[in-house]
C-alpha cells in the first residue's frame, strides 16, 4: 500500500470521526449501512467473492436470490460495524456498557477459578470488538490481532480497543505475551475464522471444504491447560448488542499433539460454523476464507492440467 493511499484512508477516517462526533449514533449506524450497501455494488471483486463463498457454504440449499440477500446484508452489517467503532471513540465506557446485554458471565468466572487463565475464541461475526467491553469487567483481557497494513489506522484502532478494555498482542510475536498473560490468570481472545498461509495452518473442515486455520488456540491449550470458552457478540434491537458467553468446551485428549491440535481446531471451527449458519447475515463473507489450499489438492490440480 503506497503512502498516498494510506494517507487518503487516514484522512477519510478522520473526516468520518469528526462527522460522527456531531450526529447521533443512530444516524452514524445508518450512514455505515448505506456505505456498505454502496460498496456491495461498487466492489465487484469482493461481491463475487462473497457469493462464491456462499455457494461453497450452502450449495443448492439456498437459492441465488437468497445468497445475494445474505451477501448484501453482510456488506451492510460490516459498514454498520465500522461506523459504530468510529462512533464509540466519542462515547464514555458507561454509555457503551449500557448498550450491551451479556449472558453467561458465570462461565468465565468459573473458568478463571482454575487459575490457568482463559482462552476465548470467536469469529468475524457480529461485532466482536464490542464484546471486550463487558468481558474486560470480569478480568483483564488480551486480544491477539494482526496489525493493519496502514500504521496510522492501526494506531487509531489500538486506541479504540484500549477504550473497550482490551490490550492488543500482535500476532507475529504472540507466544510469550500470551503465555505470560495466562500465567497471570488473564483472558486471551483469538479469532480463528480467517485464512492463514499453509506453513502456519492446519486444515479442518469448514462448510464441507478444507480451510487453512490457525492452530494457535489449540497449541496454547495444550501448553497451559487454560479452559477454552466460545464468546460471540450479535446485534440486537434498537442498536444494542447481545454478548453470549458459552460453557468451556469439553476436550478429550488423544495423547498425540498433532492429532489433538487438529481435533481441538476442528471442534472450535464446528462451533463457529453453527453460529454462522444461525446468523449468516453477520459473517464476513467477502473474506477469502478458502484461499490457501492443501498441498495435495494443488498437486492433483496440476496433474489434471
Amino acid at each position: 500500500m503506497d503512502k498516498i493511499q494510506k494517507k487518503a484512508e487516514f484522512f477519510a477516517f478522520q473526516f468520518l470521526k469528526a462527522l460522527f462526533f456531531l450526529v447521533p449514533r443512530q444516524i452514524c449506524l445508518g450512514v455505515g449501512r448505506s456505505l456498505g450497501f454502496l460498496i456491495y455494488f461498487a466492489d465487484k471483486k469482493h461481491r463475487h467473492l462473497a457469493l462464491s463463498n456462499l455457494n461453497t457454504a450452502f450449495g443448492s440449499s439456498l437459492t441465488p436470490a437468497q445468497k445475494k440477500r445474505i451477501a448484501k446484508a453482510s456488506f451492510m452489517h460490516f459498514g454498520k460495524v465500522f461506523a459504530d467503532i468510529i462512533k464509540i471513540r466519542h462515547m464514555n465506557t458507561g454509555k457503551i456498557g449500557r448498550l450491551i446485554n451479556v449472558e453467561g458471565t458465570e462461565h468465565l468466572q468459573q473458568a478463571l477459578l482454575q487459575g490457568k487463565g482463559v482462552l476465548i475464541f470467536s469469529a468475524h461475526l457480529g461485532n466482536w470488538e464490542m464484546a471486550t467491553t463487558m468481558v474486560s469487567r470480569i478480568a483483564k483481557i488480551y486480544v491477539i490481532a494482526r496489525p493493519l497494513d496502514n500504521r496510522l489506522l492501526e494506531e487509531e484502532l489500538g486506541r479504540i480497543r484500549k477504550k473497550l478494555g482490551a490490550t492488543v498482542i500482535h500476532k507475529r510475536q504472540a507466544a510469550r505475551p500470551v503465555l505470560r498473560a495466562l500465567e497471570e490468570n488473564a483472558m486471551v481472545a483469538i479469532l480463528i475464522d480467517q485464512n492463514v498461509v499453509r506453513d502456519q495452518a492446519v486444515f479442518v473442515d469448514f462448510f464441507g471444504k478444507a480451510a487453512a486455520t490457525t492452530p494457535g488456540l489449540a497449541a496454547f491449550f495444550l501448553k497451559t491447560g487454560a479452559p477454552i470458552v466460545p464468546v460471540f457478540c450479535y446485534p440486537a434491537q434498537r442498536g444494542r448488542y447481545s454478548v453470549k458467553i458459552h460453557r468451556p468446551i469439553k476436550i478429550t485428549l488423544t495423547g498425540s499433539a498433532d492429532n489433538d491440535v487438529l481435533k481441538i481446531t476442528q471442534l472450535c471451527t464446528n462451533i463457529i460454523q453453527s453460529q454462522i449458519q444461525e446468523n449468516p447475515n453477520f459473517w464476513l463473507w467477502f473474506h477469502n476464507r478458502w484461499k490457501t489450499r492443501p498441498e495435495e489438492e494443488e498437486v492433483r490440480q496440476k496433474e489434471t492440467i
